[in-house]
């Protein structure tokens, strides 16, 4: 008998096949029952009918209970109305019949279920979100590879912040004081002398004291540096990489969307070339629209939110204030009080999922904006070497998993989109 994945079945119409799997579901009707299986792959309805199986088989059959681990020996078929496939019970062998689980079909609270979130995996929303979350992450790689980055993996313990405004979480590093990294870019500067395009992809942390539905403060963060690219070339990049990964799911994950309810209308948008305005005009269209950003504002979340829902697929807002930016962004020559850089901003309210900008190239000009915020020379001589042996224009971008993940999926706060997430209240499971 061959052991097959649900996946699969429609590869074994009319053969008889053995399934191991879980009991998401269940219910009777007379002679006959119905089990909703999963198998880590996909779903399939088993039908089990008393005409089929022994007495014994059948009175063994009214144990089942949610969550129950089963091997199952079916024929399959092809559903009549439906694009699916099930299977016609022959047989079955119990391998734990599990106790009553605790996440039912009533409502629960968000904290009930992040308590039990090791449980709530396994529903069918969690399940597809995280699934959602593989392709972006399998996409990611498979354009960096196709676009001549390597993968080059930065250090998660760390001397001191990459930006001087983040708060980090502070260790003990034998006779030191070391951090938690929040983010690997630096790092990756240094390896485009050697490659010219690098990305790493992990997790980064951040200990800010935020309680909004877009942070965490632990988080997978990929970062990507180019040798000679400007910001132009940047924002291609960027561009052409969201579209890759989005595509990737539209066309792998249709049945993972259609279980999250997700309007597939605005992501099919992607196709068009994304929006651009500078900051000024950004900031302008805001106060029209009743903000009260001023002009040397960072957006907020809000911003965000309101600027987004007048565009249709993402919007990259260029040009910053150079004061309201890290030390590491060069400046326009054509206006020195703004930065070369760029935010990307997801439609649907869903903000910010990508930062990146030129980096500044000059040796002189980045030790005066080291000194001018105040950052410790000695810690961040290293970086300032990169610029005397073969310095040359470059430029970099980090996107937030999880934030793309809630966009693509259409959820609404990102402690979904991660297996585990961490907040400043939640530490467990």
């Amino acid at each position: 008998m061959e052991k097959v994945f649900i996946k699969d079945l429609e590869k074994f119409v009319d053969k008889e096949v053995e399934i191991r799997a879980w009991v998401s579901n269940f219910r009777s009707s007379g002679k006959i029952s119905f089990w909703q299986l999963r198998d880590g792959t996909g779903y399939s309805q088993a039908i089990l009918a008393q005409a089929d199986l022994s007495a014994d088989m059948w009175e063994e059959a009214a144990k089942v209970t949610i969550e129950t681990s089963v091997k199952v020996i079916a024929k399959v078929a092809k559903h009549p109305k439906k694009d699916e496939y099930e299977l016609q019970v022959k047989d079955f062998e119990y391998i734990q019949i599990a106790e009553e689980y605790p996440i039912g079909k009533k409502e629960h609270g968000v904290d009930f279920l992040l308590d039990n979130r090791h449980l709530w995996l396994r529903s069918s929303k969690q399940w597809a979100i995280q699934r959602i979350r593989n392709t972006l992450i399998q996409a990611t790689y498979q354009y960096m590879k196709e676009n001549s980055f390597i993968k080059i993996d930065s250090p998660i313990l760390t001397p001191n912040a990459c930006e001087g405004t983040t708060e980090l979480f502070e260790l003990e590093y034998f006779d030191k004081k070391a951090y938690l990294s929040q983010s690997g870019q630096l790092y990756l500067e240094a390896a485009i002398f050697a490659h010219g395009r690098v990305f790493d992809f992990g997790p980064v942390f951040r200990a800010e004291k935020s309680k909004t539905r877009r942070h965490l403060t632990e988080f997978w963060m990929m970062d990507a540096e180019m040798a000679f690219a400007d910001l132009d070339e940047n924002l291609k990049i960027q561009e052409d990489l969201i579209r890759f990964m989005v595509s990737a799911v539209l066309d792998n994950n249709q049945a993972d969307l259609d279980i999250l309810e997700r309007d597939t209308k605005p992501l099919e948008n992607i196709i068009k070339p994304f929006h651009r305005i500078t900051h000024a005009e950004a900031v302008a269209k805001l106060q029209s629209m009743g903000s009260k950003i001023k002009d040397n504002d960072d957006l907020g979340a809000e911003d965000e939110t309101m600027l987004t829902k007048g565009f249709d697929n993402p919007l990259f807002v260029t040009h910053y204030p150079a004061e309201i930016k890290a030390f590491y962004m060069k400046h326009d020559d054509k206006d020195d009080s703004k930065a070369l850089c760029a935010d990307l901003l997801a439609p649907e309210g869903y903000g910010e999922i990508i930062g990146g900008s030129q980096r500044e190239d000059d040796y002189d000009e980045l030790l005066r904006r080291i000194k001018e915020h105040k950052l410790p020379v000695e810690e961040f001589q290293w970086y300032l070497d990169l610029r005397k042996y073969g310095s040359v224009q470059h430029g970099g971008f980090g996107f937030g998993m999880e934030r793309i993940v809630a966009w693509v999926s259409g959820i609404q706060h990102v402690r979904e989109t991660i297996p585990f997430p961490r907040t400043i209240y939640r530490l467990k499971p």
